[in-house]
């Protein structure tokens, strides 16, 4: 998969790149716990990195510590602290509520004016499971699952014809989409999407490529979901079977956004790819997946969808109307799910405005942060000057943290009543998520719930070794600053976490 650095390791769409079957060390080493993981990173060409570990047991003895209170990029890591902080301070059955409004006079099934669609953060439109268990009833959606929902509560109210707009509002965020600290490059894709008030399909769209039928021949390649929004244009060749595949880096934007076209190459033979490209507006895109659901379903919309952030455009309407429906989403535990398991940025993102609005009254990056803060300082009892955060996801590089922070964190929401959507979200080692095959014929197999994370030269893990007699190890280990290999470099991590596990 492409970008195992520079995507976070945030791929939802696809587990190859953290299930690749890496394999810590199996031969045993000899000594202390501190000797055996310098005998892992003090050797060549792991002694290059910046080691930061941290490591303590459920009575909280400290087992070992290695540059404890320096700080690390923590890359992904970092969603430790959104989600943590959400389960804590968020209700317990918090759900986010889309609402929807009519600016106009309704009249023999006739809205003569706009039909606002009114976002507050829900991130979950979109089609994936938010469970382990993907049998459990209820447990995934489709794509369309939320936004059909809400098409049905039209139809039930009588109405067959909007005569103004469909206008997706995402105001309840502040009008800032894109974070300052990421990217560039990053920006095309999905891990990067603009953050609003509303949001449909992780605000990306999914296009599946497959070889052409001869060398030299377009590969085929199709998006979904198809609102008519993009223009597409391949520019793809294919190529001999044992030539490498270059299109995952070659899709581009232009036009704002909406224009994408495909270059590169894709190989005979090759097996079938997703690749997922941000769209440029959240709003927009929410707004016309309504409309063509409303379409199916036989009700017009004659002035054609459009998007606003502009908190004053419909203020009268929100503030001095009742809503014609309010769809409830997802409760808490299933926004953090995605975020904890498989790494999913935009959701991350999404809950972290969700705090600065709900307890700060403002849906921001800088809002949220600051919630961030006081809960790492005034509940988790954390020193200010062990932490500096700039986003929810770990996608930008600005943000720091100390391993014992992270320990801390993690041993405080082990013990919270507060702490079971958090510790559930987790990554388990042998479950579907970022640790499938990691721990894999090992003695921690099965044992080791954890967060991954990875982005350029850092790749980190912490989380809880389970160990048999019932007790908790918690642990942070954070590599920064190097040029191993990204398989290899997971591997040596999870050798120096099987060495901590050994400890009596």
């Amino acid at each position: 998969m492409r970008r195992l650095i520079l995507a976070s390791l945030t791929i939802s769409t696809s587990l190859a790149a953290q299930t690749t079957a890496t394999r810590p060390r199996t031969a045993p080493l000899r000594g202390s716990l501190e000797q055996r993981v310098a005998q892992l990173v003090d050797v060549p060409p792991f002694n290059r990195a910046t080691w930061g570990i941290y490591v303590v047991d459920d009575r909280g003895r400290v087992l070992y510590q290695r540059n404890a209170d320096h700080f690390s990029v923590p890359a992904s890591n970092t969603k430790l602290v959104v989600t943590a902080a959400a389960a804590v301070l968020l209700p317990a059955d918090y759900r986010a509520t889309t609402s929807l409004y009519a600016n106009g006079r309704m009249d023999a099934g006739v809205l003569h004016g706009d039909l606002i669609l009114y976002g507050r953060g829900d991130p979950t439109w979109s089609a994936r499971c938010y469970g382990v268990d993907t049998l459990a009833p209820g447990v995934c959606d489709s794509t369309f699952t939320a936004i059909d929902a809400i098409a049905d509560s039209v139809r039930a109210k009588g109405i067959r014809r909007i005569a103004g707009k469909l206008v997706g509002d995402g105001s309840y965020f502040e009008p800032t989409m894109i974070h300052y600290g990421w990217n560039a490059w990053d920006l095309t894709w999905w891990y990067a999407a603009p953050v609003s008030g509303l949001g449909f399909h992780d605000n990306s769209v999914d296009f599946r490529i497959d070889p052409g039928p001869a060398v030299d021949a377009p590969p085929v390649i199709a998006w979904s979901p198809d609102l008519g929004l993009i223009t597409f244009e391949n520019r793809a060749r294919t190529v001999t079977a044992d030539s490498t595949s270059t299109i995952g880096d070659n899709f581009f934007r232009t036009g704002s956004g909406w224009n994408i076209r495909a270059e590169g190459t894709v190989a005979l033979g090759r097996k079938t790819r997703v690749e997922s490209v941000a769209l440029p507006d959240p709003n927009l895109y929410a707004a016309r997946a309504l409309a063509a659901s409303l379409a199916r379903r036989g009700v017009a919309v004659e002035g054609g969808a459009a998007g606003t952030t502009d908190s004053l455009a419909y203020r009268t309407v929100r503030c001095c109307s009742s809503p014609l429906f309010d769809f409830r989403g997802r409760p808490l535990p299933d926004i953090i799910f995605p975020i904890l398991n498989s790494s999913q940025n935009w959701f991350a993102e999404m809950l972290l405005k969700i705090l600065g609005r709900e307890l700060k009254g403002e849906g921001s990056w800088a809002a949220g942060l600051d919630v961030e803060r006081g809960f790492l300082t005034d509940s988790v009892k954390i020193d200010s000057t062990a932490f500096a955060l700039e986003d929810g996801s770990g996608l930008a590089a600005g943000n720091l943290v100390t391993p014992q922070a992270f320990a801390k964190l993690l041993a405080y929401m082990h013990r919270h009543p507060k702490g079971a959507p958090f510790v559930a979200g987790l990554p388990h080692a042998g479950q579907p998520g970022s640790l499938l095959k990691r721990f894999v014929g090992t003695p921690l197999e099965g044992r080791v719930i954890a967060k991954t994370g990875s982005i350029d030269r850092v790749n980190s893990l912490s989380g809880y070794i389970e160990r048999p007699n019932g007790r908790t190890i918690t642990f942070s280990v954070q590599a920064n600053g190097h040029a191993v290999p990204y398989v290899q470099m997971l591997a040596q991590i999870d050798s120096v976490v099987v060495e901590i596990g050994k400890t009596k």
